[in-house]
C-alpha cells in the first residue's frame, strides 16, 4: 500500500501544512519514508465538521449495521497481512509474536463489540407508563435509553499499536455506540495508523457508512491536540498516555464553554523494591 504522509479526512487525504516530521526504524534508528505532515486548524476544523455532519446519519444506524461495518473493519486490518506486521516491527521493534497477538486482540475486540450491538439490546430501553392518578403525586410517562453523544476525539498509545491505537477499544467503542471518530495518530508509529486507518475507511465505504464516520490527523506539536479538544463540535475524548498529557486534555475540556467528557488511562508509577542485600551494599547510592 502506498503511504502518503497525509491526514486522513473523510475520504479524501489532505496535506495544507509545512511541519512535518518522519517516522523511524527502531530496528536500525533509521528515519523512515515518507514525510508526515502535521495537520492544520483548517484540517481539523474540516474533520470535526464532517463527523459532526456524519453524526446525524450515524447514530440513526441499526445495530446491525453498525455490526458490518465493524466486521468489514477487522476484514481489512486483517486483509493487511505481513504488510502490517512487518511495519510495524519497524516501528517499534516489537517481536512478531507479540505483534501477531496484538493483532487478534484487537480483531477480537472487533468482533465482541459487533456481536454486542447487532440486536439493539445494549440501548437498554425502559418504557415506565404514566400513572395520572398516583398518589400523593402522579407520574408522567418517562423513557429512557442509551444515546450516543456525537464526534469523539481519540488519542492512540505509542505502546500498544493496535489495540489501544487507530482501530483499538477507543475507537471501537465509540463507533459502536453510534459516535463519529476523529483519531489523533501517534508519531511513534504513523505508517501503521495510516495503514489502519486506511482499512478503517476502506470498511466505511464497503458498509455505506456516511462520510466522516472516521478521519485520522497527525502531529508531533500539543497544538495538534489542543485544537482538537478545544473545537465546540467535539462531544467527548478517549485518551491512553501519560498523566501528564491526559490531565493537559483534561483541563482544556473542563475549561471549554460546553465542558466535554475525558475518558483517560494515564500512566502510572511502577512499585520498585529494594531488598535487604541492595540496601546494605549501596544505600547512599541509592
Amino acid at each position: 500500500m502506498t503511504i502518503t504522509g497525509y491526514q486522513l479526512i473523510g475520504n479524501t487525504v489532505s496535506r495544507l501544512g509545512t511541519q512535518s516530521f518522519t517516522g523511524q526504524n527502531r530496528l536500525t534508528n533509521t528515519p523512515l519514508d515518507p514525510v508526515f505532515y502535521e495537520a492544520t486548524p483548517a484540517e481539523i476544523d474540516r474533520a470535526v465538521h464532517l463527523a459532526d455532519e456524519a453524526f446525524w446519519t450515524y447514530r440513526k444506524k441499526s445495530g446491525a449495521e453498525r455490526a458490518a461495518f465493524l466486521d468489514a473493519i477487522a476484514e481489512e486490518m486483517l486483509a493487511l497481512g505481513d504488510e502490517l506486521i512487518q511495519t510495524t516491527q519497524r516501528e517499534t521493534a516489537l517481536a512478531e509474536g507479540r505483534l501477531l497477538g496484538e493483532r487478534g486482540r484487537t480483531i477480537g475486540q472487533l468482533r465482541l463489540f459487533a456481536d454486542f450491538i447487532r440486536d439493539n439490546a445494549w440501548l437498554r430501553p425502559i418504557i415506565a407508563p404514566a400513572q395520572p392518578d398516583r398518589t400523593p403525586l402522579p407520574r408522567p410517562n418517562l423513557r429512557q435509553q442509551q444515546l450516543a453523544l456525537g464526534p469523539v476525539a481519540i488519542f492512540g498509545a505509542s505502546n500498544f499499536p493496535f489495540a489501544f491505537s487507530v482501530a483499538g477499544g477507543d475507537t471501537v467503542s465509540a463507533l459502536a455506540a453510534g459516535c463519529p471518530v476523529v483519531f489523533k495518530a501517534h508519531p511513534a508509529h504513523p505508517i501503521t495508523c495510516e495503514l489502519v486507518g486506511t482499512a478503517i475507511l476502506k470498511a466505511a465505504q464497503r458498509t455505506h457508512m456516511p462520510e466522516g464516520v472516521f478521519s485520522m490527523v497527525h502531529g508531533v506539536s500539543h497544538r495538534v491536540g489542543e485544537t482538537l479538544v478545544a473545537h465546540p463540535l467535539l462531544k467527548a475524548v478517549g485518551f491512553t498516555g501519560s498523566f501528564r498529557g491526559g490531565k493537559a486534555l483534561y483541563d482544556l475540556a473542563v475549561r471549554r464553554n460546553e465542558p466535554i467528557p475525558v475518558y483517560a488511562e494515564m500512566g502510572s508509577t511502577n512499585p520498585v523494591f529494594f531488598l535487604p542485600g541492595a540496601l546494605a551494599g549501596d544505600t547512599a547510592g541509592l
